[in-house]
């Protein structure tokens, strides 16, 4: 089978991430994606990224894949920070369901899950982006704490209807599929489903209704919404009770496409910076010296963090645990340089006109993104002492 080359998306990405850099102003005053930018990334081949070589997609391995595919999210970052934090869910949700990164199973489940893989890759390669809705509020992030019901639709197989409240729908109106989590009924665990939100009315009249458009002070054009959900049809993973076996797999890779749109902000905002300062560098009072020699420290060791979570990712062992340190330590880092940043670069940055207010809110995602800060801490202490 032929299969797609990552090269060739590269540089089809390279290429809108520059012309989208040109109309950053335009870009980063929006409050909602637009139509053209997701239909421009999937003709760039950006949904192969969801579809493993064998089936003519771009996904090799979590060893050989998560670097590349994130040089393609960093790429798009510093052209439009809020459409590559909606690109990165969609190869993650689909290594999050297990997918891309577990192909054979429980032989007694092989063919149902074998059919559920090539019929998402199938959506994808025809460039339906995938996306997930699976927070809750008052959950904490906390997919373990779901409170969402299923309850079985008829006879039919691992059809169900879904009720209760999601947020943090990143993509929501644009991402064709969701994946999402809720406890079926009669059962006690958390389970993995997906939906089809294809032409789907949010007025609540089709079971779903939109109650809190996102309106966040970063990643503002993210369409994150809240939406409420009632007796809507989802379907169940073919491979039930399995998250205990996917989340090994599927959590690193899944940081490291959201750090590394973080990682793509910084860069092109310290570039940014730093030629819009060389003009008056030698003008630069003391306080403004040490402030951006702090900042070219912090971008420094934001990319060597990167970089060592990419490297990471070789010991299957010891991944999860360092791509979590670095992405911890980032989410810290971006927020302190970009606050540094704006020292040096003055009460301009404040202004709508600059973007740097924009990327100091922007970068503070990553530390909400999952898990999120008490998770992470959690687990970094959980991780220290096992």
């Amino acid at each position: 089978m032929t299969t797609a080359n990552f090269t060739t998306v590269q540089q089809n990405i390279n290429e809108i991430a520059d012309r989208w850099k040109t109309e950053r102003t335009d870009r980063q005053s929006r409050t909602a994606l637009h139509r053209a930018d997701i239909d421009e990334l999937a003709a760039a081949g950006f949904t192969l990224t969801g579809v493993p070589t064998t089936h003519g997609g771009l996904w090799e391995s979590i060893e050989t894949s998560t670097r590349p595919v994130c040089d393609l999210l960093y790429t798009l970052a510093r052209g439009d920070s809020s459409v590559a934090l909606v690109a990165s869910m969609h190869p993650g949700v689909l290594a999050v369901i297990g997918w891309l990164v577990k192909p054979e199973i429980d032989p007694q489940r092989q063919a149902a899950w074998t059919e559920q893989r090539e019929w998402a890759f199938e959506t994808a390669k025809a460039g339906h982006f995938w996306g997930t809705i699976t927070s809750e509020p008052g959950s904490s992030g906390d997919v373990s704490k779901t409170s969402s019901r299923a309850r079985p639709a008829g006879n039919l197989d691992e059809k169900y209807l879904m009720t209760g409240l999601k947020h943090f729908g990143s993509g929501t109106g644009m991402t064709s599929y969701m994946i999402t989590t809720a406890v079926t009924e009669g059962e006690d665990s958390v389970e993995s489903f997906y939906m089809d939100l294809r032409d789907v009315p949010m007025d609540g009249s089709g079971g779903v209704k939109m109650i809190a458009p996102w309106e966040g002070h970063g990643m503002i054009a993210t369409q994150s919404h809240a939406l409420s959900f009632t007796d809507f049809p989802v379907t169940r993973s073919a491979w039930p009770n399995a998250s205990d076996q996917i989340r090994p797999l599927a959590t690193a890779p899944v940081r490291c496409m959201f750090t590394a749109v973080i990682a793509g902000i910084v860069e092109e905002a310290v570039s940014t910076a730093r030629a819009q300062l060389a003009k008056k560098h030698d003008r630069l009072s003391p306080f403004e010296q040490i402030e951006w020699s702090r900042v070219e420290i912090e971008a420094w060791q934001v990319r060597k963090l990167y970089e060592a979570m990419l490297n990471g990712m070789d010991d299957p062992d010891t991944r999860a645990r360092q791509v979590l340190l670095g992405k911890t330590a980032i989410a810290e880092l971006s927020e302190n340089l970009l606050t540094r940043l704006s020292r040096v670069v003055g009460g301009s940055s404040f202004s709508l006109r600059t973007p740097y207010g924009y990327w100091a809110q922007d970068v503070r995602a990553l530390g909400f993104l999952r898990p999120p800060w008490g998770l992470a801490f959690d687990e970094i202490n959980r991780t220290t002492w096992e």
